[in-house]
């Protein structure tokens, strides 16, 4: 009978298209690992994988049967977690996605709450891209991500768990002193710079401002909040800061100037995203909680 033992090994080759990689992720010998896909092969009638000196391909009858075995792992996977939600809250752990303009700002505000009420919780937590997490929940590999809204998340759920503008960002002499709103017919668009291509933030902000069909001509390509701000301090131009983000990125910063977009709002909603049918929706909402009331609380100092 095919094992998930051995299904385990083939799905880790499928990640790293190596048997010597796959087998120390394993903690296996190479020769047990090896023998161990020969075997599957062998039961499936199936040759999963082609292997030389050089590479590892596989095979359009393998990567049928690779894409049914992550179903039968998350399944199974699934059935563990049944079987530990009677226990208490975050007895095992979980994995978390966060996009990397919402975790740097969020992650601090929440955390200690987080640990205080459960010191025993182990989250790991992943920082990528909005796409590569969306990918990551549907496969089982995160059991949630925090992300951005809107952003497609076809065939998955959201847990919307906080709404917020965008404040404009400029040096103070560039800025009137009694200046309290802005609106996006007011902002120097030749002067905004905002992250490159592919950060939801980005595109967030031009929808905010009704700016989604202009092109931007810059002369920089930046994927970090902290350095657009720190080249608005350089005067150099001015930015959309959302605001989670505004105590972290202009505390220190005495010669900035933040100012409330005006325009129809919520600029971007945050949410945990997880998959239909996951087990733990009950602890996520006990999260989605802490979350709201933390940044409900430090957000409205700023």
């Amino acid at each position: 009978m095919i094992s998930l033992k051995q299904l385990h090994y083939a799905l880790a080759i499928e990640k790293t298209l190596h048997f010597k990689k796959a087998a120390e992720a394993c903690n296996v010998s190479q020769s047990a690992l090896s023998t161990a896909i020969t075997e599957l092969e062998k039961q499936l009638g199936v040759t999963v994988f082609e292997r030389n000196n050089k590479q590892v391909l596989i095979t359009n009858n393998g990567q049928v049967i690779l894409d049914k075995a992550k179903r039968v792992k998350l399944e199974l996977d699934e059935l563990l977690l049944i079987a530990q939600t009677n226990k208490q809250p975050f007895y095992s752990p979980m994995s978390i996605g966060v996009i990397p303009t919402i975790g740097p700002y969020l992650l601090p505000k929440v955390l200690p709450e987080v640990r205080q009420q459960f010191p025993r919780f182990k989250l790991k937590i992943i920082e990528e891209q909005s796409h590569m997490l969306v990918e990551k929940v549907r496969t089982g590999e995160l059991d949630a991500a925090i992300l951005a809204l809107p952003f497609p998340i076809e065939g998955l759920m959201s847990f919307n768990f906080w709404q917020e503008d965008f404040y404009w960002v400029c040096h103070k002499d560039e800025c009137p002193k009694k200046l309290q709103e802005i609106t996006s017919e007011e902002l120097e668009i030749d002067k905004l710079m905002l992250l490159k291509e592919g950060h939801c933030l980005k595109d967030h902000a031009l929808a905010a401002c009704s700016l989604q069909n202009k092109k931007q001509d810059s002369d920089f390509d930046s994927a970090s909040l902290h350095t657009l701000v720190q080249m608005v301090a350089g005067k150099l131009g001015t930015t959309l800061v959302p605001h989670m983000a505004l105590d972290q990125l202009t505390y220190n910063e005495s010669e900035l100037r933040a100012v409330h977009l005006n325009e129809p709002g919520p600029h971007r909603t945050i949410a945990l995203v997880i998959r239909p049918n996951y087990v733990r929706t009950n602890e996520l909402t006990l999260l989605k909680d802490i979350f709201n009331q933390q940044l409900a609380k430090k957000c409205a100092l700023v």
